[in-house]
């Protein structure tokens, strides 16, 4: 053996002790070897960005954080949810760490921290180890009087580099900002595009926007461009880095609440847990590209699938945004849209405005589209009274067991399995924690059937308004696949 050769050896098989350094088994060519699954293991790391809760003096917002118990993390880890802008008065990255809004303790009990008044700032938050596997933090904000008064509550989500909101508007009843936070240590570069009524309208204030490092900007949209679209669908696009995104919909008569982003762009979408008072249900979608999207809209109610009398379908031209008033489309059940292609298969983006109340006790929420709970979905903030927690399945009858957490100050976990039947939405009458104090989290997990699709629904009434928010529930990829794999010192002979 030759010195070459012995060192290839000595320092791969170091390389094998730090780096587990392996080979993929290929299937036996017969058939009789055939790869094994790949396995499933916790994420080690969850990031989460909340965006600047409210400009409001009166504004009071609670945050809580939550994960999930998960078989097969470590003893260690750590989270922390801190404020995103680390730069001095100087202008430079400030080195002195922040103090943090909140700090769990353990996984499987809820973390709270407050905020009061129009001076709080975007936050950014980190999971490490066993907190990291469905990491969920939601931040809830009470607005008293004002544009936007009522409830507003948001999932705080992870850094991505693009994001879909159809039903924003620069209406002059309307102040809706979109909201970017930047995590990282170096500038994100952004566009915003808008697509109204008639396409893309004229916003070139929208392109190349710079957010610095560790900051976030909120952006009002009736500033990028002088045209007043009711409704308008808003696309985040990001030349460089990555940022958090999210718009807050501020209205002067309907109260207000923020808008997530809707799913990616697919040829049929669920749009999961309208309010069974529901007073008014409006439907935004748009098809990215020059293609047209014909879809079937359908209502998951409690006994089935229904055709909305005078929509039975909906014609969205490409490039173009297209809405549509339902009506009380709900009539006193639990529902959910359903949109389907009705001829080929266009990519689409929609979302829901729903309404609740009368008169001067009017308030608003949002319901974007959203991908199915699959294996588990998290929502925390929810109270003793005021939650409800909506389940549709679609193809097939899907049963789902729900977790509610310990609470905050207290209290023991209680589990309950629901199986809910094919084409229906049920609004499930999930267990609450016993001796319960403070707030709790429900945690939704796949058992068996077909996808299931989630929303919860939090509502408090101050002064006659019934303020409302609404949170889809999507898988909260706590996992990741990971391909079997074995040693294979043989590849040193070749």
């Amino acid at each position: 053996m030759n010195r070459t050769t012995l060192s290839l050896l000595v320092g791969t098989a170091a390389l094998a002790a730090v780096t587990g350094f392996a080979t993929l088994n290929p299937p036996d060519a017969s058939g009789a070897g055939t790869a094994e699954a790949a396995a499933e293991l916790p994420v080690e790391r969850t990031s989460l960005l909340c965006p600047v809760p409210s400009t409001s003096d009166i504004a009071d917002t609670a945050y809580t954080s939550f994960t999930p118990v998960t078989e097969g993390t470590g003893s260690d880890g750590k989270a922390e949810l801190q404020p995103a802008d680390a730069e001095s008065a100087d202008g430079k990255t400030s080195k002195k760490k922040a103090k943090a809004v909140l700090e769990p303790k353990e996984p499987g009990k809820p973390a709270t921290g407050d905020a009061s008044g129009g001076d709080s700032p975007a936050l950014v938050g980190t999971a490490e180890g066993k907190f990291a596997p469905g990491w969920t933090v939601q931040e809830t904000t009470e607005v008293a009087a004002g544009a936007g008064r009522g409830l507003q509550g948001v999932n705080c989500t992870a850094p991505d580099t693009e994001f879909w909101f159809p039903g924003a508007s620069t209406a002059a009843d309307r102040t809706d900002y979109v909201h970017l936070i930047n995590p990282d240590d170096s500038a994100a570069v952004v566009d915003i595009e808008l697509y109204g009524k008639d396409g893309a309208l004229d916003s070139s204030l929208g392109e190349g926007i710079t957010v610095k490092p560790h900051s976030s900007d909120p952006i009002l949209l009736s500033t990028l461009t002088d045209q007043r679209e009711e409704n308008l669908t808003v696309h985040v696009n990001v030349r460089s880095g990555r940022v958090g995104a999210a718009v807050q919909a501020l209205d002067d008569k309907l109260g207000g609440d923020w808008l997530a982003a809707s799913t990616d762009p697919s040829g049929s979408l669920v749009l999961p847990g309208i309010p069974k008072d529901a007073s008014a249900v409006r439907l935004v979608a748009f098809a990215p590209g020059d293609a047209d999207a014909d879809l079937k809209v359908q209502l998951s109610t409690p006994t089935g699938l229904i055709t909305p009398a005078g929509n039975e379908t909906l014609h969205v031209k490409g490039g173009m945004t297209t809405a549509v008033d339902l009506g009380g489309l709900t009539r006193g059940e639990a529902g959910s849209l359903v949109l389907t292609p009705t001829d080929g298969s266009t990519p689409v983006v929609a979302a829901l405005r729903v309404v609740r109340g009368k008169d001067n006790g009017q308030e608003s929420a949002f319901i974007p589209a959203v991908r199915p709970i699959g294996k588990r979905a998290t929502v925390a903030d929810n109270s003793a009274k005021g939650s409800t927690l909506s389940l549709t399945a679609l193809t097939r009858s899907a049963t789902v067991k729900v977790t509610a957490s310990a609470g905050s100050g207290g209290g023991e976990p209680a589990s309950k399995t629901f199986t809910i039947k094919a084409g229906t939405t049920e609004n499930v009458a999930f267990p609450t924690p016993s001796g319960l104090k403070g707030t709790y989290a429900l945690t939704v997990e796949q058992v068996s059937g077909g996808p299931v699709y989630g929303a919860r629904t939090l509502a408090a009434t101050e002064d006659g308004v019934q303020g409302f928010t609404i949170q889809t529930l999507p898988d909260d990829r706590g996992t990741v696949a990971v391909p079997e794999a074995d040693q294979d010192l043989s590849v040193l002979q070749k």
